[in-house]
């Protein structure tokens, strides 16, 4: 089986690798878009199939990972930041509250494929205009849904408590994926 990774995520490469994977890393162009009506939970699945469905076919052996996460709150979906601006509004946002974090996997062969969507609840304490400043500037949250990274100083120092996998959370729910690679 040969394994690829149509991710540019490093966190997401460092999980495959962690989980004891061989895999090439892919690139695959996407545009990200939502309908109108989708239901929350359903578009980190959504945007994980899209990614699959764009990218040529495969050949016999090869097997494609993509995923999404997608940070929800107050029946809102919260993208990644454009700027600064759009980061201190989502963290500001997030601040003292439970969110939910969603990603979807979708794991495809020649002649099948499997969609999965884990979530967990993440709650916040509350976060100083000063901290999100902090992180913001230090941090580079750019890359991220919601403005932010389990793994890194907002993560450590204002999650108060989460219910799911911490994987899932930092963007690939290694539980899922180990178990339907290991099926193919």
């Amino acid at each position: 089986m040969k394994l690829l990774l149509a991710s540019q995520s490093p966190r997401r490469k460092e999980l495959l690798s962690s989980l004891g994977f061989d895999f090439e890393v892919v690139k695959i162009d996407c545009e990200e878009i939502l309908p109108e009506n989708i239901e929350i939970g359903e578009a980190a699945a959504y945007l994980s199939e899209l990614k699959a469905k764009t990218f040529r076919e495969l050949t016999a052996g090869e097997v494609l990972l993509t995923a999404d996460t997608v940070v929800a709150t107050d029946n809102q979906i919260l993208g990644k930041p454009k700027d600064e601006k759009e980061a201190r509004q989502m963290l500001r946002f997030l601040s003292g509250k439970t969110h939910q974090v969603y990603t979807g996997i979708t794991i495809k062969s020649a002649d099948k494929t499997f969609t999965e969507t884990d979530v967990a609840d993440v709650e916040f304490d509350e976060i100083t205009d000063d901290e999100i400043e902090y992180y913001i500037q230090n941090y580079k949250p750019f890359d991220k849904a919601g403005s932010y990274g389990i793994q890194e100083w907002l993560g450590m120092a204002k999650i108060r408590k989460l219910n799911g996998s911490f994987y899932t959370i930092m963007g690939l729910p290694t539980h899922l994926v180990y178990k339907i690679l290991k099926e193919i």
